[in-house]
This record gives C-alpha cells, sequence and structure tokens, in this order.
C-alpha cells in the first residue's frame, strides 16, 4: 500500500524477514494451554486474568474476533516466550495482547503497554537513513542532545515496575554513550519480562557485555545494516564493520561461557536497502553469532519535517502502544516526531500513567481515530500505521 509515492510503514509488522538459529519449537503452545488451565492460580489479579484469558481465547480459536487484528504470536514472540517458565506466561500475555491488539481496537488503560526510554540522544554515527544526519536535530546549542540522568531514569523504571513488561532502551540515539547507563542496567536487572536494547554495537566492550547479560535484557538487538564493506560504511556513517564483528562476537562468547542459561535474544537487524545485502548474505555472516538475523523496512523518518503531506487518513498504531520518554524527561507520542513538536509533558513533573492519559494525549488519537491525521504535524507527512 502506498500513499502517493510514501510506502506505509506497518509499525506492528515492520519486519521486512526474519531467522532463527534455532528451530522453534511447537511446545510453545502446549505452554500456553497449560497455564490458560492454572490461571486462577497464577494470575491473582481478575483484571489481568480477564486480559490474558481473553488473549488465550484468540489464540486457540480460529474464529476472527470482531473490532480489529485477533491476537497472534509471530515467531520472535514464540522465541522469547520459549525462555520464560510458566509462572512468567500470564505476565506476558498480558503484556503482549494490549501490545499487538489493542491500537486496533483502540482500546486505552492506565499504562502504555511499552516504555521506550532514551538513556541518549547522541549519537556516534551518522546513518544516512537516521534524523541523526539533520543539523537542525545535532546541533547542541538546539537542545535535542543529551544523556538521561541516573535519578530520573530510576524515577521511570519506579512508576513502570509491575505496569508495564516492554521497556526498550533506545530512540534518537546511542545508549551505550549515557555514562550512566551501566548502573541503568543494574537498576534494571529482574524488573521487565520484555527488556529490549537497540545498540550499534561499537562500544560493546566486555564490561558493557557483562553489564548486559546481568541485568537480564530480553532482546539485544544489534543494528547492522549490510554483510560486508563499503556497503556498511556506507550506510552507517562512522563506523567500521570489523569493529562491530569483534564486539558481537565477544558478547557470544562471553554469554555462552559465563552466562550459559541467559534469555537473553540476540539479534542482528538492519534497514533493509536495496542492492546493499541480502538476507542470505547476512545469515551467512552473523546467523552462527546471533539467535536471530532480520530486515526491517525502511521508514523514511531522517527528513520527516521536509516529506511532502500525504492523504493517509489510517490511524497510527503507536497512540495506542507505546510511549516515549527523551534524556530530558520529555514524553512524546512517536520517535518520527524527533524534534518533538508534539510532545505531551515532561516525566520530571508528571506521572507518566497522566500523561498517557493526558488532554493533549486523547486529542491527538481523537484526530487519528476520526481520520483527520492531516490536522495533525508532522503526521501528516508521515505513513507509519
Amino acid at each position: 500500500m502506498s500513499v502517493g509515492e510514501a510506502t506505509v510503514y506497518r509499525k506492528h509488522d515492520s519486519f521486512a524477514a526474519i531467522r532463527h538459529r534455532v528451530p522453534l519449537s511447537d511446545d510453545v503452545w502446549v505452554r500456553i494451554a497449560r497455564v490458560r488451565d492454572r490461571l486462577e492460580v497464577l494470575e491473582p489479579d481478575a483484571g489481568r486474568r480477564a486480559v490474558v484469558q481473553q488473549a488465550c481465547a484468540e489464540l486457540f480459536d480460529e474464529t476472527p474476533p470482531p473490532g480489529g487484528r485477533p491476537f497472534t504470536l509471530p515467531t520472535y514472540v514464540v522465541e522469547e516466550i520459549s525462555r520464560l517458565p510458566d509462572q512468567a506466561l500470564p505476565r506476558y500475555l498480558w503484556y503482549r495482547y494490549r501490545y499487538e491488539v489493542y491500537p486496533s481496537r483502540k482500546f486505552l488503560d492506565a499504562f502504555p503497554p511499552c516504555l521506550q526510554v532514551e538513556p541518549a540522544s547522541v549519537c556516534n554515527y551518522r546513518c544516512v537513513f537516521c534524523y541523526q544526519t539533520d543539523a537542525s536535530f545535532t546541533k547542541r546549542t538546539n537542545g535535542h542532545m543529551g544523556t538521561m540522568s541516573l535519578e530520573l531514569f530510576k524515577r521511570v523504571v519506579d512508576e513502570a515496575e509491575g505496569r508495564c513488561e516492554a521497556v526498550t532502551l533506545a530512540s534518537r540515539g546511542e545508549p551505550l554513550l549515557c555514562s550512566s547507563f551501566r548502573e541503568m542496567l543494574a537498576y534494571l536487572a529482574g524488573k521487565f519480562l520484555a527488556l529490549k536494547l537497540n545498540t550499534n554495537a561499537s562500544l560493546l566492550d566486555e564490561a558493557m557485555c557483562h553489564a548486559i547479560l546481568q541485568s537480564d535484557v530480553n532482546t539485544v538487538v544489534f543494528s547492522i545494516d549490510a554483510a560486508a564493506e563499503p556497503a556498511y560504511s556506507r550506510l552507517r556513517v562512522g563506523g567500521a564493520l570489523e569493529r562491530v564483528r569483534r564486539n558481537v562476537e565477544r558478547f557470544q562468547a562471553i554469554r555462552a561461557t559465563q552466562y550459559p542459561r541467559s534469555r537473553t535474544i540476540t539479534r542482528v537487524s538492519g534497514v533493509k536497502v536495496e542492492g546493499a545485502s541480502t538476507l542470505d548474505d547476512m545469515t551467512a555472516i552473523w546467523g552462527d553469532v546471533v539467535d536471530q538475523v532480520a530486515f526491517v523496512q525502511y521508514n523514511p523518518w531522517e527528513n520527516t519535517y521536509g516529506r511532502p503531506v500525504n492523504d493517509l487518513t489510517t490511524p497510527c498504531s503507536d497512540l495506542w502502544r507505546r510511549m516515549f520518554i527523551w534524556w530530558d524527561g520529555t514524553v512524546n507520542p512517536c520517535d518520527v516526531d524527533y524534534k518533538s513538536t508534539l510532545a505531551v509533558g515532561d516525566a520530571n513533573a508528571a506521572s507518566l500513567s497522566a500523561l498517557w492519559r493526558s488532554d493533549r494525549y486523547q486529542q491527538l488519537r481523537e484526530h487519528h481515530a476520526q481520520q483527520n491525521r492531516s490536522r495533525c504535524s508532522p503526521c501528516n507527512r508521515c505513513t507509519v500505521v
């Protein structure tokens, strides 16, 4: 589907392709059925139990429910579930159902299904498909660049714990550039079932490898778009593929020898760029080093504000799925709006729950739900649905 010359970017299904190093087992479905039959014991909260019961009903019922997409389990979710104990599955299904289904049905509860937390907006790369190439964004005096304080980070984590399972550490910059990042990881340990880290892996030294593995990060995504030079350096400007390769190999060796029971999943994931590398190319280089190799679809967010206005009316699913917290506490509905023109408030001054359900956020959702995203900027130039 296209809008004018722009291809619609489906946020809930952004993978162009993904491969798993270890074949997936059907045992996950047996375990979910077993958990479904023990929900009264495993999930004491009636409200959450009802959500999990509905999730299980849709998973095992071939009749699609009215009012939106049915609940399904993509292969990467199956792999995540396979590494969790049975007693954790109700928590995980509660999160995943809300993350996957609520946006299509325009359901909203007290807390976002996913928080995207930005330890750093600065980056040591200037990738050609990233907003770091926008000089008005990266110019220090314009106020967009910085790293999150440990105090603010702990405040965010404290409010999210028990109310949210999906926390992604990344957004506009490279998280490992934050001087407090190892302390942040230590504070996160054991608190979230779907904790994800996105990194370009250029700064992944031995100490950082241990910090990540000790914090029980669920998925570590190494952002790598090409299997060989010069394509890598052309896309990941400022990077060096050989250094990144050594760092990822080091992570794998440390995980295998010192954390053999780790549930951390590793993924090499890149933006699909025609003429750069195929999935076969990437698998040949990375398939024996990480658990998953993937490509995501290209989304033209490197020049959001300069793109032409389009005629897209489909609502953006992220408005019901995730909330972004920048390094300085600014809370934004999305990262396509990387200069925060849609900001809904400040996490230093208000609760995340209050901001999630704030009048400004609700007004934006209403515009989208009523097919009036053309009244919102830069939504009228964006193609994310």
